[in-house]
C-alpha cells in the first residue's frame, strides 16, 4: 500500500507501529484539532487530550520550530521559548509554516516535513498510551506511541502547554 503522505511514509518506512484515523472534514470548521478531536471522541471514544496539534512558530532570530500540545490547550509562548532555546517565540505566518512543512495549514504534520525543525512536545504526551497527531492532512490522523513521535521528531518534552 502506497503512503497518502510523507508523515505515512515515514512511519511505514521507519517500521513505527501506528493507526490511521480518517475522517471528513468540514470546510467550515474553526478548529481543525477540535474537529479531530470531536469526531474521534465520538467515533472512537479518544479523550480529547490525547489528540495533539501541530503549531509551527517563530524563533526570536526568525528561524522557525514546531510546537506539540493537546487541541484542548493553548501554548505557553513563554515556556515553548525556553523548550525551543530562544528568549521569545511568535506563531509563525501562515505561508511560511505550510512552505517549510511541505503541508497545508489545519493538516500539518510533525511527521514527515519538508525542512527538519527544532521541535518540543508537551510532556503531557508521555502519560499516554499513544496520542494522535495530524497526518498530514485535514481529516487525517494517526495515533501512535508519544516516544515514537519524540523519537521521529527529536523532540524536547517539556510542559509547554498553557495549564
Amino acid at each position: 500500500m502506497a503512503a497518502s503522505t510523507p508523515a505515512l511514509a515515514l512511519l511505514i518506512a521507519r517500521k513505527v507501529a501506528h493507526t490511521v484515523h480518517s475522517y471528513d472534514h468540514d470546510a467550515r470548521a474553526q478548529s481543525y484539532g477540535e474537529e479531530a478531536a470531536r469526531i474521534l471522541g465520538e467515533r472512537l471514544g479518544v479523550r480529547p487530550e490525547r489528540v495533539f496539534k501541530t503549531l509551527v512558530v517563530e524563533r526570536a532570530d526568525r528561524s522557525l520550530a514546531v510546537a506539540i500540545i493537546p487541541v484542548t490547550s493553548m501554548l505557553s509562548l513563554k515556556a515553548a521559548a525556553t523548550a525551543l532555546s530562544t528568549r521569545k517565540i511568535t506563531m509563525a505566518d501562515r505561508a511560511a509554516a505550510e512552505r517549510s512543512s511541505g503541508y497545508v495549514f489545519g493538516g500539518i504534520s510533525p511527521l514527515g516535513q519538508r525542512k527538519s525543525l527544532p521541535t518540543a512536545i508537551d510532556d503531557s504526551a508521555s502519560g499516554f498510551e499513544t496520542i494522535l497527531c495530524s497526518g498530514g492532512r485535514r481529516g487525517l490522523e494517526i495515533e501512535l506511541d508519544p516516544a515514537d513521535l519524540v523519537r521521529l521528531t527529536r523532540a524536547t518534552s517539556a510542559p509547554i502547554a498553557a495549564r
